[in-house]
Protein backbone atom coordinates (compact mmCIF):
# COMPACT_ATOMS: atom_id res chain seq x y z
CA UNK A 1 0.00 0.00 0.00
CA UNK A 2 1.48 3.23 -1.18
CA UNK A 3 1.81 5.72 2.24
CA UNK A 4 -0.31 8.43 0.38
CA UNK A 5 -0.92 9.95 3.58
CA UNK A 6 2.54 9.89 5.35
CA UNK A 7 3.58 11.31 2.05
CA UNK A 8 1.59 14.19 2.52
CA UNK A 9 2.17 15.24 6.32
CA UNK A 10 5.88 16.18 4.51
CA UNK A 11 4.77 18.77 2.35
CA UNK A 12 3.75 21.76 4.08
CA UNK A 13 2.00 23.72 1.21
CA UNK A 14 -0.48 20.76 0.80
CA UNK A 15 -2.01 22.20 3.91
CA UNK A 16 -2.55 25.86 3.01
CA UNK A 17 -5.75 26.91 1.36
CA UNK A 18 -6.64 29.32 -1.89
CA UNK A 19 -9.47 30.90 -2.11
CA UNK A 20 -11.33 29.77 0.90
CA UNK A 21 -10.45 25.92 -0.90
CA UNK A 22 -8.11 23.32 0.38
CA UNK A 23 -5.41 23.85 -2.20
CA UNK A 24 -5.37 21.32 -5.14
CA UNK A 25 -1.74 20.94 -6.84
CA UNK A 26 -2.00 19.72 -10.34
CA UNK A 27 1.01 22.10 -11.74
CA UNK A 28 3.52 19.59 -10.69
CA UNK A 29 5.01 19.75 -14.37
CA UNK A 30 6.03 22.82 -14.19
CA UNK A 31 7.51 23.12 -9.81
CA UNK A 32 6.81 20.09 -8.21
CA UNK A 33 6.19 20.87 -4.39
CA UNK A 34 9.03 20.70 -1.26
CA UNK A 35 9.46 18.39 1.16
CA UNK A 36 9.65 19.14 4.58
CA UNK A 37 12.76 17.28 5.16
CA UNK A 38 14.35 19.51 1.86
CA UNK A 39 13.37 22.72 3.69
CA UNK A 40 15.31 21.52 6.71
CA UNK A 41 18.39 21.21 4.98
CA UNK A 42 18.29 24.57 3.63
CA UNK A 43 17.83 26.28 6.73
CA UNK A 44 20.35 24.25 8.39
CA UNK A 45 22.50 25.59 5.69
CA UNK A 46 21.89 29.01 6.25
CA UNK A 47 21.98 28.38 9.58
CA UNK A 48 25.25 26.67 10.43
CA UNK A 49 27.36 25.94 7.28
CA UNK A 50 26.58 29.17 4.48
CA UNK A 51 30.39 30.04 3.15
CA UNK A 52 31.57 29.96 0.03
CA UNK A 53 33.00 26.69 -1.36
CA UNK A 54 36.80 24.92 -2.66
CA UNK A 55 40.20 26.44 -1.77
CA UNK A 56 38.75 28.21 1.53
CA UNK A 57 40.85 27.38 4.78
CA UNK A 58 37.95 28.26 7.50
CA UNK A 59 36.05 25.52 8.64
CA UNK A 60 33.29 27.00 7.35
CA UNK A 61 34.19 26.85 3.94
CA UNK A 62 35.58 23.66 4.20
CA UNK A 63 32.01 22.32 5.73
CA UNK A 64 30.31 23.74 2.83
CA UNK A 65 32.82 22.30 0.09
CA UNK A 66 32.27 18.81 1.46
CA UNK A 67 28.21 19.26 1.76
CA UNK A 68 28.05 20.53 -2.02
CA UNK A 69 30.62 17.89 -3.61
CA UNK A 70 28.77 15.46 -1.57
CA UNK A 71 25.21 16.04 -3.36
CA UNK A 72 27.24 16.28 -7.05
CA UNK A 73 28.31 12.72 -5.75
CA UNK A 74 24.59 11.93 -5.03
CA UNK A 75 23.40 12.88 -7.93
CA UNK A 76 26.45 10.67 -10.11
CA UNK A 77 25.23 7.85 -8.18
CA UNK A 78 21.43 8.41 -8.88
CA UNK A 79 21.91 8.74 -12.43
CA UNK A 80 24.52 6.63 -12.74
CA UNK A 81 27.89 8.36 -14.61
CA UNK A 82 30.89 6.98 -14.50
CA UNK A 83 32.82 10.22 -13.17
CA UNK A 84 31.68 12.22 -10.56
CA UNK A 85 33.21 15.41 -12.71
CA UNK A 86 30.57 14.47 -15.90
CA UNK A 87 28.34 15.82 -13.65
CA UNK A 88 28.29 19.83 -13.90
CA UNK A 89 25.82 21.34 -11.42
CA UNK A 90 24.01 24.63 -13.51
CA UNK A 91 20.95 26.81 -12.69
CA UNK A 92 18.66 24.30 -14.17
CA UNK A 93 17.70 22.49 -17.86
CA UNK A 94 17.98 25.52 -20.03
CA UNK A 95 21.49 26.59 -18.48
CA UNK A 96 22.77 23.04 -19.41
CA UNK A 97 21.43 23.02 -23.05
CA UNK A 98 22.51 26.49 -23.78
CA UNK A 99 25.91 25.25 -21.96
CA UNK A 100 26.54 22.72 -25.07
CA UNK A 101 24.79 24.55 -27.61
CA UNK A 102 27.26 27.39 -27.11
CA UNK A 103 30.28 24.55 -27.23
CA UNK A 104 29.32 23.43 -30.31
CA UNK A 105 29.37 26.77 -31.72
CA UNK A 106 32.84 26.12 -32.28
CA UNK A 107 32.67 22.47 -33.38
CA UNK A 108 29.99 22.72 -36.49
CA UNK A 109 30.12 24.32 -39.92
CA UNK A 110 28.17 25.16 -42.51
CA UNK A 111 26.98 21.55 -44.19
CA UNK A 112 25.97 20.08 -41.01
CA UNK A 113 22.79 19.40 -39.86
CA UNK A 114 21.21 19.03 -36.21
CA UNK A 115 17.86 17.40 -35.61
CA UNK A 116 15.43 18.55 -32.88
CA UNK A 117 12.07 16.98 -32.31
CA UNK A 118 8.49 18.59 -32.82
CA UNK A 119 7.84 17.59 -28.90
CA UNK A 120 10.56 20.10 -27.62
CA UNK A 121 9.99 22.55 -24.89
CA UNK A 122 11.16 26.05 -26.29
CA UNK A 123 14.13 25.73 -24.05
CA UNK A 124 15.21 22.92 -26.16
CA UNK A 125 14.36 24.74 -29.55
CA UNK A 126 15.38 28.40 -29.37
CA UNK A 127 18.87 27.02 -28.57
CA UNK A 128 19.62 25.19 -31.69
CA UNK A 129 18.13 27.73 -33.76
CA UNK A 130 20.61 30.39 -32.67
CA UNK A 131 23.50 27.52 -33.02
CA UNK A 132 22.44 26.90 -36.45
CA UNK A 133 22.36 30.53 -37.05
CA UNK A 134 25.62 31.33 -35.58
CA UNK A 135 26.85 28.57 -38.01
CA UNK A 136 25.56 27.89 -40.87
CA UNK A 137 24.26 24.54 -39.80
CA UNK A 138 20.83 23.51 -40.99
CA UNK A 139 17.79 22.36 -38.32
CA UNK A 140 15.80 19.32 -39.07
CA UNK A 141 12.12 18.69 -37.50
CA UNK A 142 11.63 15.27 -36.11
CA UNK A 143 7.70 15.33 -36.82
CA UNK A 144 4.46 14.24 -34.28
CA UNK A 145 2.40 12.03 -35.16
CA UNK A 146 -1.69 12.80 -33.90
CA UNK A 147 -1.77 10.48 -30.57
CA UNK A 148 1.49 12.67 -29.48
CA UNK A 149 4.48 10.17 -30.30
CA UNK A 150 7.05 11.11 -32.25
CA UNK A 151 7.37 9.36 -36.22
CA UNK A 152 10.31 7.40 -36.34
CA UNK A 153 10.27 6.03 -39.82
CA UNK A 154 10.53 10.29 -40.24
CA UNK A 155 13.54 9.70 -38.12
CA UNK A 156 15.27 7.24 -39.91
CA UNK A 157 14.91 9.04 -43.22
CA UNK A 158 16.27 12.34 -41.51
CA UNK A 159 19.46 10.91 -40.04
CA UNK A 160 22.54 11.06 -42.43
CA UNK A 161 26.52 11.13 -42.48
CA UNK A 162 25.60 15.23 -42.53
CA UNK A 163 23.90 14.68 -38.87
CA UNK A 164 26.23 15.96 -35.76
CA UNK A 165 23.39 16.69 -33.05
CA UNK A 166 20.21 15.20 -32.18
CA UNK A 167 18.03 16.64 -29.21
CA UNK A 168 14.92 15.08 -27.96
CA UNK A 169 12.89 14.95 -24.85
CA UNK A 170 12.42 12.14 -22.56
CA UNK A 171 9.12 13.08 -21.99
CA UNK A 172 7.33 15.75 -23.10
CA UNK A 173 5.97 18.37 -20.86
CA UNK A 174 3.01 19.28 -22.70
CA UNK A 175 1.33 15.99 -23.25
CA UNK A 176 3.41 13.54 -21.28
CA UNK A 177 4.57 11.21 -23.96
CA UNK A 178 7.61 8.88 -22.82
CA UNK A 179 9.89 9.01 -25.97
CA UNK A 180 11.68 5.86 -27.13
CA UNK A 181 14.70 7.30 -26.05
CA UNK A 182 17.24 4.18 -26.30
CA UNK A 183 16.14 3.32 -30.15
CA UNK A 184 16.75 7.55 -30.70
CA UNK A 185 20.43 7.39 -29.17
CA UNK A 186 21.35 4.29 -30.45
CA UNK A 187 19.73 5.35 -34.13
CA UNK A 188 21.62 8.55 -33.87
CA UNK A 189 25.26 7.30 -32.81
CA UNK A 190 24.83 4.75 -36.02
CA UNK A 191 25.50 7.73 -38.17
CA UNK A 192 28.40 8.88 -35.75
CA UNK A 193 25.91 12.24 -33.91
CA UNK A 194 26.16 13.36 -30.24
CA UNK A 195 22.71 13.63 -28.59
CA UNK A 196 21.27 16.15 -25.89
CA UNK A 197 18.38 14.51 -23.83
CA UNK A 198 15.95 17.10 -21.57
CA UNK A 199 15.31 14.85 -18.62
CA UNK A 200 13.15 17.67 -16.82
CA UNK A 201 9.64 16.16 -17.12
CA UNK A 202 11.22 12.68 -16.85
CA UNK A 203 13.28 12.74 -13.87
CA UNK A 204 10.70 13.22 -11.45
CA UNK A 205 9.10 10.11 -12.03
CA UNK A 206 12.15 7.47 -13.18
CA UNK A 207 15.46 7.27 -12.63
CA UNK A 208 17.80 7.40 -16.46
CA UNK A 209 21.17 5.19 -16.45
CA UNK A 210 23.16 7.52 -18.70
CA UNK A 211 25.72 4.91 -18.93
CA UNK A 212 23.03 2.16 -20.32
CA UNK A 213 21.75 4.65 -22.47
CA UNK A 214 24.98 5.24 -23.75
CA UNK A 215 23.64 9.29 -24.20
CA UNK A 216 25.97 12.01 -24.46
CA UNK A 217 24.46 14.83 -22.04
CA UNK A 218 21.69 14.60 -19.75
CA UNK A 219 20.04 17.49 -18.53
CA UNK A 220 17.37 17.91 -15.74
CA UNK A 221 16.29 20.56 -12.82
CA UNK A 222 16.00 20.14 -9.14
CA UNK A 223 12.75 22.06 -9.17
CA UNK A 224 10.82 19.10 -10.89
CA UNK A 225 12.14 16.81 -8.14
CA UNK A 226 11.29 18.15 -5.03
CA UNK A 227 14.28 20.14 -5.12
CA UNK A 228 14.40 24.31 -4.84
CA UNK A 229 14.64 26.41 -8.27
CA UNK A 230 17.83 27.45 -9.49
CA UNK A 231 19.60 24.42 -9.44
CA UNK A 232 20.24 21.75 -11.97
CA UNK A 233 22.72 19.30 -13.72
CA UNK A 234 23.91 18.71 -17.02
CA UNK A 235 25.58 15.15 -17.44
CA UNK A 236 28.02 14.92 -20.27
CA UNK A 237 30.34 11.58 -21.06
CA UNK A 238 33.88 12.75 -19.91
CA UNK A 239 35.40 13.02 -23.85
CA UNK A 240 32.61 15.18 -24.94
CA UNK A 241 32.85 17.98 -22.15
CA UNK A 242 36.73 18.23 -22.36
CA UNK A 243 35.87 18.70 -26.12
CA UNK A 244 33.80 21.40 -25.56
CA UNK A 245 35.04 24.92 -24.27
CA UNK A 246 33.98 26.79 -21.44
CA UNK A 247 30.61 28.43 -21.61
CA UNK A 248 31.63 31.18 -19.04
CA UNK A 249 34.52 33.02 -17.79
CA UNK A 250 35.08 34.01 -14.66
CA UNK A 251 36.32 32.80 -10.76
CA UNK A 252 36.69 28.93 -10.21
CA UNK A 253 36.77 27.75 -13.78
CA UNK A 254 40.73 28.87 -13.67
CA UNK A 255 43.74 27.00 -13.23
CA UNK A 256 46.13 29.75 -13.89
CA UNK A 257 45.31 33.59 -14.72
CA UNK A 258 48.10 36.25 -16.49
CA UNK A 259 47.43 39.18 -18.42
CA UNK A 260 48.99 37.30 -21.16
CA UNK A 261 46.87 33.74 -20.87
CA UNK A 262 44.40 32.08 -18.60
CA UNK A 263 44.52 28.02 -18.47
CA UNK A 264 41.30 26.43 -17.66
CA UNK A 265 40.53 24.15 -14.68
CA UNK A 266 39.73 20.63 -15.15
CA UNK A 267 36.13 19.00 -15.44
CA UNK A 268 33.89 19.77 -13.95
CA UNK A 269 34.99 23.55 -12.41
CA UNK A 270 35.93 24.12 -16.21
CA UNK A 271 32.06 24.81 -16.97
CA UNK A 272 31.16 26.52 -13.09
CA UNK A 273 32.44 29.73 -13.50
CA UNK A 274 31.43 32.18 -10.58
CA UNK A 275 29.88 31.29 -7.33
CA UNK A 276 27.61 28.40 -7.07
CA UNK A 277 24.05 28.33 -6.54
CA UNK A 278 25.48 26.10 -3.19
CA UNK A 279 22.82 25.56 -0.89
CA UNK A 280 20.50 24.41 -3.91
CA UNK A 281 23.18 22.00 -5.01
CA UNK A 282 22.92 20.42 -1.50
CA UNK A 283 19.35 20.67 -1.04
CA UNK A 284 19.07 18.99 -4.55
CA UNK A 285 21.40 16.07 -3.22
CA UNK A 286 18.35 15.90 -0.13
CA UNK A 287 15.80 15.95 -2.55
CA UNK A 288 16.97 12.83 -4.32
CA UNK A 289 17.45 11.49 -1.01
CA UNK A 290 13.99 12.00 -0.33
CA UNK A 291 12.42 10.72 -3.67
CA UNK A 292 14.92 7.35 -3.78
CA UNK A 293 13.76 6.63 0.12
CA UNK A 294 10.20 6.49 -1.46
CA UNK A 295 11.00 4.52 -4.22
CA UNK A 296 10.90 5.80 -8.19
CA UNK A 297 9.27 2.41 -8.60
CA UNK A 298 6.65 2.71 -6.24
CA UNK A 299 6.33 6.31 -7.35
CA UNK A 300 5.91 5.15 -11.07
CA UNK A 301 3.20 2.70 -10.24
CA UNK A 302 0.89 5.27 -7.55
CA UNK A 303 1.33 7.89 -10.75
CA UNK A 304 0.31 5.62 -13.13
CA UNK A 305 -2.72 4.81 -10.68
CA UNK A 306 -3.56 8.18 -10.54
CA UNK A 307 -3.40 8.90 -14.62
CA UNK A 308 -5.49 5.83 -15.68
CA UNK A 309 -8.36 6.68 -12.66
CA UNK A 310 -7.57 10.85 -13.73
CA UNK A 311 -8.38 9.77 -17.84
CA UNK A 312 -11.28 7.85 -17.34
CA UNK A 313 -12.92 10.38 -15.05
CA UNK A 314 -12.06 13.46 -17.26
CA UNK A 315 -13.35 11.35 -20.27
CA UNK A 316 -17.11 11.38 -19.23
CA UNK A 317 -17.56 14.59 -19.38
CA UNK A 318 -18.73 15.57 -22.84
CA UNK A 319 -17.11 17.14 -25.23
CA UNK A 320 -13.46 17.44 -23.43
CA UNK A 321 -10.91 15.91 -25.24
CA UNK A 322 -6.93 14.83 -24.21
CA UNK A 323 -4.16 15.49 -26.43
CA UNK A 324 -1.76 13.07 -25.98
CA UNK A 325 -2.49 9.35 -25.90
CA UNK A 326 0.55 7.44 -26.32
CA UNK A 327 -0.02 4.29 -24.63
CA UNK A 328 3.95 5.04 -22.93
CA UNK A 329 2.55 8.07 -20.79
CA UNK A 330 3.54 9.84 -17.42
CA UNK A 331 0.89 11.41 -15.18
CA UNK A 332 0.16 14.33 -17.41
CA UNK A 333 -3.43 15.35 -18.76
CA UNK A 334 -3.22 17.86 -21.23
CA UNK A 335 -6.98 18.77 -22.12
CA UNK A 336 -9.57 20.83 -23.77
CA UNK A 337 -13.07 21.43 -23.64
CA UNK A 338 -14.84 22.01 -26.58
CA UNK A 339 -15.47 26.03 -27.56
CA UNK A 340 -13.76 27.13 -24.16
CA UNK A 341 -10.89 28.81 -24.14
CA UNK A 342 -8.21 27.35 -21.69
CA UNK A 343 -7.51 30.03 -20.01
CA UNK A 344 -10.68 30.59 -18.61
CA UNK A 345 -11.24 27.13 -17.06
CA UNK A 346 -8.04 27.81 -15.45
CA UNK A 347 -9.19 30.60 -13.98
CA UNK A 348 -12.32 29.27 -12.56
CA UNK A 349 -10.25 26.17 -11.29
CA UNK A 350 -8.16 28.66 -9.16
CA UNK A 351 -10.88 30.06 -7.56
CA UNK A 352 -12.15 26.23 -6.32
CA UNK A 353 -8.72 25.95 -4.96
CA UNK A 354 -7.42 24.00 -8.45
CA UNK A 355 -3.78 25.22 -9.34
CA UNK A 356 -3.13 23.55 -13.49
CA UNK A 357 -1.62 25.24 -15.79
CA UNK A 358 -3.19 27.03 -19.29
CA UNK A 359 -1.65 27.83 -22.24
CA UNK A 360 0.84 26.42 -24.97
CA UNK A 361 3.27 25.20 -22.12
CA UNK A 362 6.62 26.27 -23.83
CA UNK A 363 5.41 24.40 -26.85
CA UNK A 364 3.59 26.15 -29.06
CA UNK A 365 4.41 24.41 -31.74
CA UNK A 366 2.38 21.09 -30.22
CA UNK A 367 -0.47 23.52 -30.38
CA UNK A 368 0.06 24.56 -33.55
CA UNK A 369 0.34 20.79 -35.32
CA UNK A 370 -3.51 20.16 -33.30
CA UNK A 371 -4.38 23.92 -34.64
CA UNK A 372 -5.43 24.84 -30.66
CA UNK A 373 -4.66 28.09 -28.75
CA UNK A 374 -3.56 25.53 -25.77
CA UNK A 375 -4.70 23.18 -22.90
CA UNK A 376 -5.69 22.78 -19.59
CA UNK A 377 -2.67 20.80 -18.06
CA UNK A 378 -3.37 18.73 -14.79
CA UNK A 379 -0.04 17.22 -13.78
CA UNK A 380 0.18 14.80 -11.01
CA UNK A 381 2.90 13.85 -8.58
CA UNK A 382 2.90 11.12 -5.67
CA UNK A 383 1.79 13.80 -3.13
CA UNK A 384 -1.63 14.14 -5.23
CA UNK A 385 -4.96 11.80 -4.40
CA UNK A 386 -7.82 10.15 -6.15
CA UNK A 387 -9.89 12.71 -4.24
CA UNK A 388 -8.24 15.72 -5.42
CA UNK A 389 -8.67 14.16 -9.09
CA UNK A 390 -12.66 14.13 -7.92
CA UNK A 391 -12.16 17.85 -7.33
CA UNK A 392 -10.87 18.74 -10.53
CA UNK A 393 -13.45 16.59 -12.33
CA UNK A 394 -16.44 18.66 -10.50
CA UNK A 395 -14.22 21.77 -11.10
CA UNK A 396 -14.45 21.34 -14.88
CA UNK A 397 -17.81 20.21 -15.07
CA UNK A 398 -18.79 23.80 -13.41
CA UNK A 399 -16.23 25.48 -15.55
CA UNK A 400 -17.88 24.24 -18.51
CA UNK A 401 -21.55 24.97 -17.16
CA UNK A 402 -20.52 28.37 -16.66
CA UNK A 403 -19.09 29.08 -19.75
CA UNK A 404 -20.98 27.11 -21.91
Amino acid sequence: MFPIHDIRKDFPILHREVNGKPLVYFDNAATSQTPQQVIDVIVDYYSNHNANIHRGVHTLSQEATDLYEQARQKIQNHFNAKHSHEIILTSGTTHGINLVANGFSELLTEGYEVIVSALEHHSNIVPWQMLCERTGAQLKVLPMLEDGTLDMVAYNKLLSERTKLVFVNHISNALGTINPIETIIAKAHEVGAAILVDGAQACPHLVPDVQALDVDFYVASAHKMCGPTGVGMLYGKESWLKQLPPYQGGGEMISEVTFEKTTYADLPHKFEAGTPNICGGIAFGAALDYMNAIGFENIAAYENELLNYGTEQLLQIDGLKIYGTSQQKTSVISFNLEGIHPYDIGTILDKMGIAVRTGHHCAQPIMDFYNIPGTVRASFAFYNTKAEIDALVEGVKKAKMMLS
